[in-house]
C-alpha cells in the first residue's frame, strides 16, 4: 500500500476534525512525497532514531539517572506519554501519527538533572541576556542541532509536528504562554498526555521511593475512588507493589475516560467539524471535566509539597543544578577546552554553542565533564 492509498485510508477512517496527512503544510525543506509511510509516520521514525532521543534513557525525569533501577527516566516518561497519546487519539478518531510524533519529541530539548537542570541553564543563560527553556530546546534540536541529512540541518519534520512542540503546554511547562491560535487537535491530545502520564509515574515513583505514603493518598478523592475499584475487583488483601500498580493503573484509565468524554461533549457543542474550527476555537477543546480537574488540582499540589521540593529528591539534583552552572562558566573562561570542531558552526554565538552543548548531556555525561575540569 502506497503513501496515496493510506492518505484514502486516512480520510475514510478519521474524524473530521482530525489532522490528516493530506493537510500537512509541508515541512521546511521540500521533500518528494514517495514510499510507503505517511508525512508524519516519517517524523516518527526520525524521532526514534535521533541521538538526541537516545540520550533521553539517561537523563532525569525526578530521581537522577541510575538512583534506582525502577524509577523513570526521560526516555520511559516520553514513552509513556507517547502510548497515552496514541491511546487518547484512537478513542477520539485523531491522527495517532501525529499525536505520537510529537510527544517522542516534546522533551527532546530537556537538560540533564530535570527541572533543576533547566532553571539552572535559564540562570545562566540570563546572565548573557538569554534565556532556556525545554520545549523551545526540543524545537531547536529537531530544527538545527540534529545532523542527519546531507543537504540541511535538523530533522526537516512537518510543520504540525513542530507546532505541537512548540505550543506543548501543561501544568508545569509555559502554563502562562499565551498564543495567537490554538494548536490542533492532537497537539492538545499531547499536553493532555504528558500530565496524565507524569502525574502518575511521578505518585509511582514517589510511593516505591518511600518519600509518600498510600496513607496520604488515601486522602484524595483521586486515589480513594481508584482504590475502591481496586478492592471490589481484587479484594482487600493485595500484596502493597501490587496495590500501587493496580490504582496507579485505574487512576490513569478514569482520566483518559474524562478526557476523552468531556473532549467529544466539547466537540458536539462547539460543533466542531474541522482542524480549522479546532484551530478558531477560543478554548482548548481537549480537556478534563470540572469534576477531574479540582481534585488533579490538588493531587498536583500535595506532589509538589510533599514529592517534587522533598530534601531527599532535591538532594538528587541540586548538584546537577551546580555542576551545569560550573560547567558552563568554565567553558565560557577556557573556551579552548570546549569541543569547537563538533558543536560550534561558523559564525556561531560561543554562549548559544555552550548552551546547546550542555543541554543534550546525560546526567553521566555531564558528570564526567565537570569531574574533569574541576580537578
Amino acid at each position: 500500500m502506497n503513501f496515496i492509498d493510506l492518505e484514502k485510508k486516512e480520510e475514510l477512517t478519521l474524524a473530521p476534525y482530525a489532522l490528516k496527512s493530506s493537510m500537512s503544510a509541508g515541512r521546511k525543506f521540500r521533500e518528494d512525497l514517495t514510499g510507503s509511510r505517511l508525512c508524519f509516520q516519517k517524523d516518527k521514525d526520525r524521532i526514534i532514531h535521533c541521538k538526541a532521543f537516545r540520550r533521553l534513557d539517561q537523563k532525569t525525569q525526578v530521581f537522577v539517572s541510575g538512583a534506582g533501577d525502577h524509577y523513570r527516566t526521560r526516555l520511559t516518561h516520553t514513552l509513556e506519554v507517547a502510548q497515552i497519546a496514541r491511546d487518547i487519539a484512537r478513542r477520539l478518531g485523531l491522527n495517532e501519527d501525529l499525536c505520537e510524533a510529537i510527544a517522542l519529541a516534546h522533551d527532546l530539548g530537556h537538560p540533564p538533572f530535570g527541572h533543576a537542570g533547566e532553571e539552572a541553564l535559564d540562570e545562566v543563560m540570563r546572565e548573557f541576556g538569554d534565556h532556556f527553556e525545554h520545549n523551545e530546546q526540543s524545537r531547536r534540536v529537531v530544527e538545527v542541532l540534529e545532523k542527519a541529512y546531507p543537504d540541511f540541518n535538523g530533522l526537516n519534520l512537518t510543520f504540525e509536528v513542530l507546532e505541537g512542540l512548540i505550543k506543548h503546554q501543561t501544568a508545569w511547562d509555559q502554563a502562562q504562554k499565551t498564543f495567537s491560535s490554538s494548536s490542533h487537535l492532537e497537539a492538545q491530545v499531547v499536553n493532555i498526555a504528558d500530565e496524565i502520564a507524569y502525574t502518575n509515574h511521578d505518585m509511582d515513583d514517589g510511593l516505591r521511593s518511600g518519600i509518600i505514603k498510600i496513607s496520604q493518598l488515601r486522602k484524595f478523592d483521586l486515589w480513594k475512588n481508584a482504590e475502591n475499584e481496586v478492592e471490589k475487583r481484587y479484594g482487600k488483601d493485595l500484596d502493597e507493589n501490587i496495590l500501587i500498580s493496580r490504582v496507579i493503573s485505574s487512576i490513569i484509565s478514569s482520566m483518559i475516560d474524562d478526557l476523552c468524554e468531556n473532549t467529544c461533549s466539547n466537540i458536539k457543542i462547539l460543533g466542531i467539524n474541522s482542524p480549522d474550527d479546532v484551530r478558531k476555537a477560543d478554548k482548548d477543546i481537549a480537556e478534563f471535566s470540572n469534576e477531574i480537574k479540582k481534585p488533579l488540582s490538588k493531587m498536583r499540589m500535595f506532589l509538589y509539597e510533599n514529592f517534587y521540593l522533598n530534601p531527599l529528591v532535591a538532594a538528587f539534583t541540586s548538584e546537577g543544578r551546580k555542576m551545569i552552572k560550573s560547567l558552563f562558566h568554565y567553558y565560557v573562561e577556557n573556551f579552548d577546552d570546549f569541543p569547537k570542531k563538533e558543536f560550534l558552526e561558523e559564525g556561531e554565538d560561543v554562549v548559544i554553542a555552550i548552551k546547546d552543548y550542555i543541554a543534550g548531556m546525560t546526567d553521566g555525561f555531564l558528570t564526567k565533564e565537570f569531574e574533569k575540569y574541576s580537578k
